[in-house]
């Protein structure tokens, strides 16, 4: 492959729980420079605080509206927690929206934050700034919010399918090894969500791009979550925004950890890094991995450049699943992804189109593998070198090991 993107490929035109958040990592994983409460970090927006609640498209609910739709924020509608506060499930009348009692109409993720001043206001209200006017399939839906006194709440869509970070990371028999293809559907479907973000209409740097930021709705469908850090992108001639650093190690652009200089290209190689999880099985960033494998994008590089060890990043659970041309263009679409030169890595709607044509490639091997199967009918279901694996369900779980269940910690 060519040493940058732009030299091998046209641009082309833009085609489990509940909401989870980047602070349910930071417990080991933050990268942020300074504390939560430092305002430099904060997501700069030209409009006030007033202009952005009155022009949301979003309902505003009382807090003893949400107190009740929660039954009083018991422990026991917890669905996620962290840094940020907590999550509860939640119950609102599908047509009118208005708070009902638990069981009745459909369910919503609370997201109530913890009372820890500036930053955590200013995070509030950069997600109601985005959601309240982006909307896109793949991009969590904003119901609406709660201003009252020290209270700062946010009303999600439920996403029931939970996390990728869950799915790829997690033990138990809830959460089943997912097929290749459901993964490469699950990595389209977020990069068309940070394509809708970058496209010149928009202009938003998502800046904590990863695993657990990723939701997942009845039917799989990718949606991206948390824009507490995201950003405005540089306007006129300036090629980047200047910011403090935050984020989550493991998944940070080299340049923007350097230098505080955020492009939409500090996105891309967050992607990468999602990318080489999802085909791995591995966290970006593991101490339970053997010495030297700690990092996944420094361990996996000598492989992902060499077409005939890159099946040594695989993840064995997917053996059989995917074909050796659709493994190596997925690792050689990661590693361009996160180059060290931001300039040789692909823009989002490049991103997709690989995706695409992945997929594509999945559908014309399946109607071959059809057709073969029409003519000859007393073959034996022995699996081919390079078969695709069928089934897009996740696998039994007795079927493969499992991956570390361990979270990180600094």
């Amino acid at each position: 492959m060519g040493a940058c993107w732009s030299n091998r490929i046209k641009a082309v035109s833009p085609s489990n729980t509940g909401i989870t958040s980047r602070s349910v990592s930071r417990s080991g994983h933050d990268i942020s420079s300074n504390s939560r409460s430092s305002s430099a970090s904060i997501p700069v927006t030209s409009r006030s605080e007033g202009e952005i609640l009155q022009s949301s498209n979003l309902k505003s609910f009382s807090y003893h509206e949400l107190r009740a739709a929660t039954r009083n924020f018991r422990p026991d509608s917890v669905l996620g927690e962290g840094g940020f506060g907590s999550v509860f499930k939640g119950w609102i009348d599908e047509h009118s929206l208005a708070a009902t009692k638990p069981g009745i109409g459909k369910i919503v993720a609370v997201k109530k934050l913890n009372q820890d001043g500036l930053q955590g206001h200013r995070e509030w209200l950069a997600e109601i700034n985005y959601l309240g006017q982006l909307q896109h399939p793949n991009l969590v839906k904003l119901i609406g919010y709660c201003f009252e006194d020290e209270h700062r709440l946010l009303v999600y869509e439920f996403m029931p399918k939970g996390s990728m970070e869950n799915h790829l990371f997690r033990r138990g028999s809830y959460f089943q090894p997912f097929s290749w293809s459901l993964r490469m559907k699950i990595a389209l479907g977020a990069a068309k969500g940070l394509a809708f973000l970058h496209s010149t209409e928009h202009k938003v740097i998502y800046r904590d791009f990863k695993t657990s930021n990723i939701l997942l709705d009845t039917n799989y469908n990718a949606k991206l979550s948390d824009f507490g850090l995201a950003r405005d992108g540089p306007t006129g001639d300036k090629s980047h925004v200047s910011t403090r650093v935050m984020g989550t190690r493991g998944y940070a652009a080299p340049e923007y950890l350097a230098t505080g200089h955020l492009t939409t290209k500090s996105d891309v190689y967050s992607f990468g890094v999602v990318l080489l999880e999802m085909i791995s099985g591995r966290r970006a960033i593991d101490k339970n991995q053997p010495t030297g494998e700690h990092n996944l994008v420094e361990w996996a590089k000598p492989y992902l450049s060499n077409k005939r060890r890159v099946f040594r990043v695989m993840d064995p659970r997917l053996e059989g699943q995917y074909s050796q041309n659709r493994a190596q263009a997925a690792a050689a679409l990661a590693m361009q992804c996160f180059s060290v030169e931001p300039k040789c890595r692909p823009n989002m709607d490049e991103v997709v189109k690989a995706l695409e044509e992945l997929q594509e490639s999945k559908n014309m091997q399946r109607k071959g593998a059809d057709h073969k199967q029409h003519h000859v009918r007393n073959s034996g279901p022995g699996r081919t070198n390079g078969g695709d694996g069928g089934s897009d369900a996740p696998r039994k779980a007795s079927a493969y090991p499992r991956p570390s269940a361990s979270l990180l910690r600094g």
